[in-house]
């Protein structure tokens, strides 16, 4: 019996908790009878009496010039405050700032940064069926359409007072970048609002909170771009893993090299795993430029050393520095190998390394 009461209290605590409106949710609870009070003055001591020591520990400041005097009661919202939340990797918001606005630094320079900022958001109002009034490319700005929310859409069967509020929203997105062009933000302010709390009330035209309004649709991209960045992150590391097709050639200079069939981005971080897996030493690289600079401590039981064995005497190097230029070259990349002069490995070289090298290339389960 006592577990049959327990349920019963829970079931009615929770119908009670649904009658609340999502208007009365935002309100603080109790009576507003305080608005009526007039503030308080000092207390009048007489002239015959000792005046006490007041504190002024617990003295309100004054109100500023622009503080809002009537959002008392039922006009002052107790929501919790809207934060940015900057979740992409490489983005910040700026301590103390009141506008809605993340920043971004350039983490991939596969292209500027303020065009992929731009591209995030305009793949988010698509994918959420948002309409663009107002676009301006070349300054990276844009005003969109109404944003509709229908409150009533919300409403479940347990709950007992529904509510009809309809919410539209407009806002004007605008990407800026500084000067040195690796750092860019992406801000939202909403220039226009309508809301009607049922469908025979009057219409109303200025929101109470406009800060969470934009906080909100901001993180709501921010979201979106980080979801996006995941996704091709996944992408990227399943084409590293997956074998690459290698072929002998030459690169932009003329110079032997091999030729992999895979875009600069994903040859780059392949070719590392491979040159680990030949035995070599990465010391230092600028992957901007396409240079790597390698050591290399040959091994008795190292393949390696049987290609560089001197029984031949084609293939004898007394060299254990070498240097790797690799050229984007389309939708192909071209990496040749050098001595530490700079000097491209001479055909039959690069030849006798080929199968080696393509096989670790080419291998779909290679151990990262």
């Amino acid at each position: 019996m006592t577990y049959k009461y327990q349920v019963t209290g829970i079931l009615v605590v929770s119908l009670l908790a649904a009658c609340s409106s999502i208007e009365e949710r935002e309100l603080a609870s109790g009576s507003f009878e305080y608005i009526k009070e007039t503030p308080g003055q000092r207390i009048n001591i007489p002239e015959e009496v000792d005046s006490p020591n007041f504190s002024e520990s617990y003295k309100l400041p004054e109100l500023g010039a622009t503080a809002p005097t009537d959002t008392l009661g039922k006009e002052l919202s107790v929501l919790s405050p809207s934060l940015v939340l900057p979740v992409v990797a490489g983005s910040h918001i700026e301590e103390g700032s009141k506008t809605a606005r993340v920043w971004f630094d350039q983490v991939d320079d596969d292209e500027p940064l303020e065009v992929t900022i731009w591209g995030q958001l305009t793949s988010f109002l698509k994918s959420q069926d948002i309409g663009i009034q107002e676009m301006d490319e070349e300054n990276f700005r844009l005003v969109t359409d109404w944003i509709v929310y229908d409150a009533s859409l919300e409403n479940s069967w347990y709950t007992l007072y529904g509510s009809e509020k309809l919410e539209s929203k407009r806002f004007e997105f605008k990407v800026d970048k500084k000067t040195h062009g690796r750092t860019a933000s992406l801000s939202s302010n909403l220039v226009a609002y309508k809301e009607k709390l049922t469908p025979d009330s009057p219409e109303i035209m200025i929101p109470k909170d406009q800060r969470r309004y934009e906080v909100d649709v901001l993180n709501q991209v921010v979201a979106h771009y980080e979801f996006n960045t995941r996704v091709q992150t996944v992408k990227r590391f399943r084409q590293i893993r997956q074998g690459l097709e290698t072929e002998l050639g030459f690169d932009a200079d003329g110079e032997p090299a091999f030729v992999v069939d895979a875009d600069y981005d994903i040859a780059w971080p392949r070719l590392l795993l491979v040159l680990r897996k030949l035995g070599f030493d990465v010391k230092d690289f600028d992957k901007s430029n396409g240079m790597l600079f390698l050591n290399y401590s040959d091994g008795d039981s190292s393949w390696w050393s049987n290609i560089w064995s001197s029984e031949s005497g084609e293939l004898a190097l007394d060299e254990d520095e070498y240097r790797i230029k690799v050229i984007d070259i389309g939708k192909k990349t071209s990496i040749t190998f050098m001595d530490e002069e700079s000097i491209p490995f001479p055909v039959n070289q690069l030849t006798d390394l080929y199968k080696p090298f393509s096989e670790y290339m080419s291998d779909d389960n290679l151990d990262i």
